[in-house]
């Protein structure tokens, strides 16, 4: 997938360089085509791996048991059959089945699924399938080419193209759990999209689209590719993921140099507190909101995902140490995390 990059990467170079001021916009045109043909090389090679999964939903109503049928999209990222997707695909799914981009169709195993960042893993028995490699949400900037490709509305292999608007967004799931650290970007999505892959122009996923705003134009949400790779290992290993409760919501915030150099901070980031549960473990340590949370435990902290994965290994009722920066001051707290509820 490094060539596809790559290969649009030159292109680009050597058309830039038969740029002269006299033939201004040709060269333009010629730019424009080059990104079309990296665009087009990255689609070849991930669609293969993007597939459709059907799935049969149980719920209740007035008492009753009720069943309807669910579908969305989800990306191949072992060649043993393992597929991410989000969890309300499959949530309470009696049945799932995937169907491939050769037509093919397979029975597919719910291996887990965590709801409070809407991802699940599902596998099918298969070997040698096409798939797609994770990469590194946090080297995402803001304006970045970003490439959606799912099955909205039943369309298989559908692609569009956007740019990443904004990081370390905030949404909330169907359960109503707070999503951190979520990708805003603008390639179109629709009904269907819903646990297919966003990539970058190497052909890496970078995201798994989740959300839209309905009455919206251009606003899409994905899970960051990082929180994805986490998750799945736990749901390969565990099953589920379980986790501590520190009880607040935050986003990343960069410390300025002079304040890492004044307080000896060994991270030139933290987490600004927006919002702490009343009556959780951070209220009754102190916690207040507007801190920045630079440290838990042994461990720096530069956004959310950091805090998660501390508390999913750290027991609940254990205590552990935090500090954190209040009106240019550095503080020490206590925190006793409780364990969280299991999203149903």
């Amino acid at each position: 997938m490094e060539e596809v990059g790559s290969a649009g990467k030159q292109v680009v170079q050597e058309a830039g360089s038969n740029c002269t001021i006299h033939d201004h916009a040709a060269c333009e045109v010629e730019v424009l085509e080059s990104w079309s043909r990296a665009i087009i090389h990255v689609v070849e090679t991930v669609a293969p791996a993007v597939v459709s999964i059907a799935s049969r939903l149980t719920f209740r109503d007035d008492g009753r048991s009720m069943e309807r049928e669910g579908g969305g999209s989800g990306a191949v990222i072992a060649p043993d059959g393992y597929i991410l997707t989000n969890s309300h695909v499959v949530h309470n799914a009696s049945q799932v089945s995937v169907r491939f981009t050769d037509g093919s169709v397979r029975p597919a195993e719910i291996v887990g699924e965590d709801p409070p960042t809407d991802l699940a893993a599902l596998r099918v028995l298969a070997s040698g399938l096409p798939y797609l490699e994770m990469g590194d949400s946090n080297a995402l900037k803001v304006g970045q080419l970003a490439i959606a490709v799912g099955n909205p509305l039943g369309l298989e292999s559908t692609v569009s193209t956007g740019v990443v608007s904004s990081l370390g967004r905030a949404i909330r799931s169907i359960s109503g759990r707070l999503i951190e650290n979520v990708i805003q970007h603008t390639a179109a999505l629709n009904p269907g999209n819903s646990g297919g892959p966003l990539v970058d122009t190497r052909g890496q996923v970078v995201g798994i689209n989740t959300a839209i705003i309905a009455a919206a134009q251009g606003i899409g949400f994905a899970i960051p590719s990082n929180t994805a790779s986490w998750v799945l290992s736990k749901l390969i290993t565990q099953g589920r993921v379980t986790r501590s409760f520190l009880g607040i919501a935050g986003a990343s915030r960069p410390l300025s140099r002079r304040t890492v150099r004044v307080l000896n901070l060994s991270t030139e980031q933290a987490v600004i507190v927006l919002q702490v549960v009343r009556g959780g473990p951070a209220d009754r340590a102190g916690v207040q909101t507007g801190d920045l949370l630079v440290r838990i435990g042994d461990r720096d902290v530069a956004t959310m995902d950091d805090i998660y994965r501390f508390l999913t290994d750290w027991p609940a009722g254990k205590p552990v140490k935090i500090v954190l920066l209040r009106l240019g001051e550095r503080l020490e707290l206590d925190v006793r995390p409780s364990e969280a509820a299991p999203e149903s």
